[in-house]
């Protein structure tokens, strides 16, 4: 009997430990198991001040998104705006096409992307663009 209540303490003291590090939570394992959206192969030159490239007014753009984006869940804006746009999709990759507004023209605008993950996160990206004079 001496011996079961000297070992009784230990197991039970193993065991609280074994249980509290079983059950710990790591929050940062639901971010590893949602991929996010990619942005690729965005076909206009971004500005930069050194190189002072200018796209031409009413200039179609595209870009492309993994496949594990949620289509429906694009969005895309300039400058507050709505930018419409379509979408092609494949088994590989999703193709955003769209075409700068008028109303931009002789400016600089930061054409801004957003989508979700099939399985819930999202991305955003932006470009800065300076579109010419007619």
């Amino acid at each position: 009997m001496k011996i079961t209540r000297s070992f009784s303490p230990i197991l039970f003291i193993a065991a609280a430990l074994f249980t509290s590090t079983v059950s710990a939570y790591d929050p940062g394992e639901t971010e590893v198991a949602c991929k996010k959206p990619q942005f690729r192969d965005f076909n206009l030159p971004v500005y930069s001040e050194s190189e002072k490239i200018e796209v031409a007014p009413e200039s179609t753009f595209s870009f492309t998104l993994s496949p594990w984006t949620d289509p429906h869940s694009i969005k895309l804006t300039a400058k507050k705006q709505d930018i419409d746009f379509t979408v092609e999709s494949n088994s590989s990759f999703h193709r955003v096409n769209a075409k700068l507004p008028t109303a931009f023209t002789g400016k600089f605008v930061r054409i801004n992307s957003n989508a979700n993950a099939v399985l819930g996160c999202s991305e955003k990206i932006g470009w800065l663009i300076k579109v010419a004079d007619k």
